[in-house]
């Protein structure tokens, strides 16, 4: 009568103990849905063991039975009066069902006036592939430029999108090689010296470890005398940069040839010298009259390229399988033909060429004590009609194992995720105050920034940064989402910091995880379900009560 009926499926204990303590009373699965999720377990697990590397389930991050033993563990009925109570509604349909993914649902049981902890078709933006296409959609719908949040990226299976890459990775390596002629010259523009100002006049607190970090110099600085190129390598680079500003600046309405990247130069011959200066040691002569068309033209580009300052000189990209989580196939590289073939080489088929996407990765990003981190931040949405969001004002940090550079593209220095970092051990080169679980709370995050002389940035730069970059992505696919009233969902949106401070979307992950892997995920993912409970089941009876840490961020 109370209408407190409520089905748990996966490893949520803290879920199932909130609501008991709330007078609620589980329906557990029938046997056959046991039996379904074994299956899958089974599946997955299998899937795993053939494909360690690259291979993984479908979108969302647990999966539903390789936790079960431990969410029993969690289940203490020493007197067994739930297991009393979910036999008396064993007939009965749950008026709550909180589930690892929609698709586990028997949609029997999805009643219209029953609450559901996912809404349906939300792949076009919680897969790599879906906020891709969404994100470029995003100036049709909003006033908004995806560049200035979220690094450009290309799905690999689509020509258009591909040719689109070809020419990026092009016209990278042009702006690249202008910054290592001007580096080799003596500037540093995109080195130490830019960290005051970015950083608004931190100056010498940042620590020596955050200069090494970032300061991770490609091959050629440290490989002695290699062969010289002569000023035509870098008289074309210039040529192209040119054009393509002309491009940018719409100068090229009466030109005929679309684009710099078409007809200007060989490039198979220029990228391959190119490699040769970014990645073998390969020295530039620069002409001092080329030297301030350097500064000059890369001063320029930055007015209207976002990205400029973050895409680094090295032209490192990043390759995923467009549908995977936890890391599962991602691969860092430097060369275009072996993104190409690499994309093309794969056979199985959630990582084909069509599943494959490539993303400019962050090269001069923020570190913390020499090594890379991410931010897990939670929200949720009540209602997609209007679209109402609630942004968590508490986050954690995961780093990575080994220290960060750009010379050694290994996973270990490169993906945050804790599902890839358990399985490597702590680098003795790592620096000892990272912490030894890999991860941090926001509130200790504030603290390293304060030490710094950066206090303000946590609220000023980076929390506004990811509740638009949160919005903007939302609102790209907000008409392609399966809407219904009565549901809510709870998303983890990843994000890398830049060297000043500004937040790049990496994914928005559906049915984040909630197993604690250290002391502090422990608390706080513990928290988000018991807050998201009060949002979701508690405001509805007391539009006043506590919601813990959640603030309404945007409501139509």
């Amino acid at each position: 009568q109370e209408k407190k009926i409520f089905t748990v499926q996966g490893p949520y204990p803290i879920i199932r103990h909130l609501l008991r303590a709330r007078g609620w009373v589980e329906r557990k699965l029938p046997s056959v849905g046991r039996q379904l999720e074994q299956h899958r377990g089974d599946q997955n697990k299998q899937q795993l063991k053939t494909r360690p590397c690259n291979g993984g389930g479908g979108q969302g991050e647990p999966l539903l039975n390789p936790h079960e033993k431990e969410e029993e563990q969690c289940d203490e009925d020493p007197s067994g009066i739930h297991d009393l109570m979910s036999y008396l509604v064993r007939d009965r349909l749950p008026n709550f069902i909180w589930t690892n993914f929609l698709e586990a649902t028997d949609h029997e049981l999805l009643q219209q006036d029953h609450v559901v902890n996912h809404y349906a078709r939300v792949d076009a933006f919680t897969t790599k592939e879906g906020l891709c296409l969404s994100l470029q959609n995003l100036p049709w719908i909003e006033q908004a430029d995806p560049n200035t949040f979220f690094p450009r990226c290309y799905r690999l299976g689509t020509m258009d999108e591909r040719e689109a890459f070809i020419e990026d990775f092009r016209l990278t390596a042009a702006r690249s090689l202008l910054k290592l002629a001007l580096e080799q010259a003596g500037d540093r523009p995109v080195r130490t010296k830019q960290v005051p100002n970015s950083a608004k006049g931190a100056g010498s607190l940042w620590p020596q470890s955050w200069h090494r970090s970032h300061v991770s110099h490609p091959k050629h600085s440290t490989a002695g005398a290699g062969s010289s190129l002569y000023p035509e390598l870098v008289e074309e680079a210039l040529e192209v940069c040119k054009q393509h500003l002309g491009v940018l600046r719409h100068q090229d309405i009466d030109r005929g040839t679309p684009s710099p990247c078409r007809t200007c130069i060989d490039w198979d011959r220029f990228l391959q010298e190119y490699y040769r200066v970014a990645h073998e040691g390969a020295g530039l002569v620069l002409t001092r009259q080329q030297r301030k068309q350097c500064q000059n033209l890369l001063r320029r580009l930055a007015e209207q390229l976002p990205q400029l300052g973050m895409e680094g000189k090295l032209n490192v990209w990043i390759l995923k399988p467009g549908a995977e989580s936890q890391g599962r196939g991602i691969i860092c590289m430097t060369r275009l033909e072996e993104v190409l073939q690499l994309a093309r080489g794969f056979t199985a088929p959630s990582v084909q060429v069509g599943r494959w996407v490539v993303q400019k990765y962050v090269e001069q990003l923020l570190t913390i004590f020499g090594t890379k981190f991410d931010i897990r931040q939670w929200f949720v949405v009540t209602d997609w009609k209007p679209l109402t969001v609630w942004f968590y004002q508490d986050c954690y940090l995961r780093f990575c194992s080994w220290p960060f550079s750009l010379c050694h593209l290994e996973r270990a220095r490169h993906l945050c995720n804790v599902s890839v970092q358990k399985w490597y051990k702590t680098s003795p080169d790592q620096d000892p105050r990272v912490p030894p679980d890999k991860i941090w709370s926001n509130k200790q995050f504030q603290e390293y920034l304060a030490q710094l002389g950066q206090a303000d940035a946590w609220h000023q730069v980076l929390v506004p940064g990811m509740k638009a970059a949160i919005l903007n992505a939302l609102r790209s696919a907000q008409d392609q989402v399966g809407f219904r009233k009565g549901s809510f969902e709870l998303y983890g949106a990843d994000f890398l910091v830049g060297e000043d401070c500004q937040p790049w979307l990496l994914e928005i992950n559906s049915c984040p995880t909630m197993r604690p892997s250290s002391a502090v995920t422990r608390r706080l993912c513990a928290n988000v379900q018991r807050d998201t409970l009060r949002l979701v089941l508690d405001r509805k009876n007391n539009p006043t009560c506590s919601i813990g840490a959640f603030e309404l961020i945007y409501k139509e």
